[in-house]
């Protein structure tokens, strides 16, 4: 009887092993799937700032599309390094939506008015992940 009992725990031992093992392949698979999907969003907000119409305004001080995705850009890359960056929404509230310096939220001026950066862009995620 202990001789059957040793074994069943072995047994159970070996599949949860496995079953683990197997977990975490799946978790790390989603992971690397879900980076290209990120950085292709990311990288559609990016040109969508640079090729708009409106003036992106930061810190009182307004710049063109060109201007305003550069600096971006390197907000991003500072966040990249931190490992803070997960998704577009995080680029978006992080990177995009305020000044890190000043706390001042970043605007655009479009010409329908101005809006929070913050909400134009989402509004521009939502409308980019309808056609892919």
């Amino acid at each position: 009887m202990r001789m059957w009992t040793r074994g069943l725990r072995r047994i159970i031992s070996q599949l949860i092993m496995a079953v683990s093992v197997c977990v975490i392949a799946i978790i790390v698979d989603t992971r690397v799937v879900a980076l290209p999907q990120t950085a292709n969003e990311i990288r559609g907000l990016l040109e969508f700032v640079e090729q708009s119409d409106c003036t992106f305004i930061r810190n009182g001080a307004e710049y063109s599309g060109a201007r305003a995705r550069a600096h971006l850009e390197r907000k991003l890359d500072h966040l990249k390094s931190k490992n803070r960056v997960k998704s577009a929404e995080d680029f978006i509230d992080l990177a995009a939506t305020k000044s890190s310096l000043s706390g001042r939220p970043y605007e655009v001026r479009c010409s329908e008015g101005r809006e929070p950066a913050g909400i134009w862009l989402h509004r521009e995620l939502q409308r980019q992940r309808q056609f892919h």
